[in-house]
């Protein structure tokens, strides 16, 4: 009988097991979360992550309860490696996913990648024990992404851009920036939060006639570089009790 996790390629773990969007768990930054960036670019980062994990921890938790239901010996180091996998295959995927040119275009595709990497932390929080649906896990995805250095300076301001999500519900958007320095300054704070190093790549897609857009090795490798930096905090907070990799016997007798 063939392994019912071949589909997924990751031996030992069930094809049905892998990340999947749940149904209000959008592909793609909503709507409601691209107005509140564009009329809040300074704080368009703490925006996406408290979004991110309203949105996206539900989904990353239920992923690993069906996952240890079906494999409870699952190990945390297995599940975060088929999230890695998943999530910087679609990172590749997601440069030009707008299929709009200029500035506009531009800020999409980085507003995606910073998406998908959001949700590829949550699931591999998940993955080690860490509760995704935590409100502390937008502080984590603002330290992880470089964004702050300290959680402490994040959670600071998470509180700001919260507060300033309940002003802008309660007495509409609308400062006085333009729309084209509203989303330049939201482009530059959204590849920062991707990690994206060179910006001017992002942006030659603003200069006419230019084909250039966020290529799929920099997406890829933003994404393997923030995917190490979580799985090295979330294996170091994660639940012990969680299932480990077994010792080979060559390891026993080196450790003895």
């Amino acid at each position: 009988m063939s392994d019912p996790a071949a589909a997924d390629g990751q031996p030992g773990i069930p094809a049905t097991s892998g990340p999947r969007p749940a149904g209000d768990a959008p592909e793609t930054p909503p709507v409601t979360l691209w107005d509140r960036m564009r009329q809040d670019p300074q704080y368009a980062p703490e925006h996406l992550a408290l979004e991110a994990v309203r949105r996206l921890g539900p989904e990353a938790a239920g992923w690993v309860r069906q996952a240890r239901a079906q494999r409870p010996e699952v190990t945390a180091e297995a599940l975060a490696e088929q999230a890695v996998r998943r999530f910087v295959n679609q990172a590749r995927l997601s440069g030009a996913v707008s299929g709009a040119a200029g500035l506009p275009g531009a800020v999409l595709d980085v507003g995606v990648l910073a998406w998908t990497q959001a949700r590829m932390v949550l699931h591999i929080a998940a993955a080690y024990g860490v509760d995704p649906a935590h409100p502390d896990r937008a502080a984590d995805l603002l330290v992880l992404q470089k964004v702050h250095k300290a959680a402490a300076s994040a959670r600071l301001a998470l509180g700001v851009a919260a507060g300033r999500e309940r002003a802008g519900a309660l007495f509409g958007g609308g400062g006085q920036t333009t729309l084209g320095r509203a989303m330049l300054r939201l482009g530059v704070r959204l590849a920062q939060m991707a990690g994206v190093r060179a910006a001017k790549r992002v942006f030659a897609k603003i200069v006419p006639g230019a084909a250039i857009i966020l290529g799929t090795w920099a997406n890829s490798s933003a994404t393997k570089n923030l995917a190490e930096r979580s799985r090295a905090h979330y294996r170091q907070h994660g639940d012990p009790h969680i299932p480990q990799p077994r010792r080979s016997p060559e390891a026993d007798d080196q450790s003895a």
